[in-house]
């Protein structure tokens, strides 16, 4: 398998970026998460693929691929082959194949025409693409890269399709610029006792091309891309999450928050995060350094507050659009499980604490602002700290 990936990538390459399955028939899920926004048309795109129990023949076996798109609309295919899946170890690189015209051989993947169509491809399984060949053989299926994201999945009851293909140029992973990128949540996450991982891949980048969606085209430069994943053995209780990075009048800002009840061996702990990346620096606001507090309502409003030593931070998502329900690698399988909008509202203020003087170092406000909530027992506000 040969996918580009260039020594300017490991400046932004994050732990965990690779494809976690071990091979075994353990329950296992990995989910990754690729965003765009288009700020001038005020909508962002959100591409959600999963895998769940990838040794096949389970009785969850199988993938995914949904969309989040303008206004909020969803879009979803599955794909219940496992063998049409294939990700990296090393890379943040990964595929599913569903309609192809393709067809195993001796010699590699061809096409009913006999023509093999990519030397790089030796071996009967799917893999890489480049985007040309993708685009005229893979039918159904998608295929994401540190640096590109690329499909097309239709629903085959209303016909409703998008096609998506655009280059990415990573700007923040999740750490200062330069320096060596960190685990999400913390060095303890290398280790199987954190279940599910969670790992946010680019907090912020610049993403150029095309989405055709239900035939409205849109063209973008350098709009603000995202990625994140999640992967375990376990599945999430209960969870919440805000994201934003396209603020106004500050693009150089990125946000990723978010909390949940995990699986600590054998008990459940509820933890939360905060973390910020603005002009080169990363604040971050984790159990370990930080006080974290949350108070999230069932659905419109998000509030968290976080303070250190140093820095204190005070974040407040709203809503009042009803969201989008979204499926989510759950025990039962693939199922409906959480709420987004990308569109929430967000305010956001970080400041200093130095010689117990406080200075406000940023004030930033969206309207294209990621909020979520998922898992159960959202009948109650949810309010705690960690």
């Amino acid at each position: 398998m040969i996918v580009p990936f260039t020594a300017s990538l490991l400046s932004t390459q994050t732990p965990h970026s690779g494809y976690h399955w071990d091979g075994t028939a353990r329950r296992f899920f990995e989910g990754w998460y690729y965003r765009v926004t288009l700020p001038t048309e005020k909508q962002t795109f959100a591409f959600m693929y999963s895998i769940e129990d990838p040794i096949g023949d389970q009785e969850h076996s199988g993938g995914g691929a949904q969309i989040l798109g303008p206004n909020d609309e969803y879009l979803v295919r599955t794909f219940p082959n496992v063998n049409q899946f294939w990700g990296s170890p090393d890379v943040l690189a990964l595929g599913h194949w569903g309609k192809t015209d393709f067809y195993p051989s001796n010699t590699g993947f061809r096409t009913m025409g006999s023509r093999n169509i990519t030397s790089k491809n030796n071996s009967s399984k799917p893999c890489y693409l480049s985007p040309e060949e993708f685009k005229n053989h893979i039918k159904e299926g998608y295929q994401a890269t540190a640096t590109l994201n690329q499909g097309l999945i239709r629903d085959r009851s209303t016909n409703n399709y998008c096609y998506w293909e655009y280059e990415i140029k990573p700007v923040y992973g999740w750490g200062n610029q330069g320096n060596i990128q960190q685990s999400t949540a913390g060095w303890l996450s290398f280790l199987q006792i954190f279940e599910p991982g969670w790992q946010i891949l680019m907090a912020h980048g610049l993403a150029s091309g095309v989405i055709d969606w239900n035939g409205k085209l849109y063209e973008f430069t350098d709009a603000p891309a995202y990625g994140e994943k999640n992967w375990g053995g376990a599945f999430p209780q209960k969870w919440f999450w805000l994201n934003c990075n396209s603020f106004d009048n500050e693009s150089d800002l990125a946000l990723t928050a978010g909390g949940g009840k995990r699986g600590v061996l054998w008990w459940m702990e509820s933890v939360a995060m905060i973390g910020l990346h603005y002009q080169g620096k990363f604040y971050e606001f984790v159990p370990w350094n930080s006080h974290v507090t949350w108070d999230i309502q069932p659905w419109g409003k998000w509030e968290m507050s976080a303070k250190n030593d140093n820095y204190e931070i005070k974040l407040i998502g709203t809503t009042d659009l009803p969201g989008t329900p979204l499926r989510a690698p759950t025990q039962d399988g693939l199922i409906f499980c959480c709420r987004d909008t990308m569109q929430g509202k967000l305010g956001l203020e970080l400041r200093e604490i130095n010689s117990k003087k406080i200075k406000t170092i940023l004030t930033a406000r969206s309207s294209l602002c990621g909020l979520e909530i998922g898992g159960g027992s959202w009948n109650d506000p949810w309010s705690s700290s960690s």
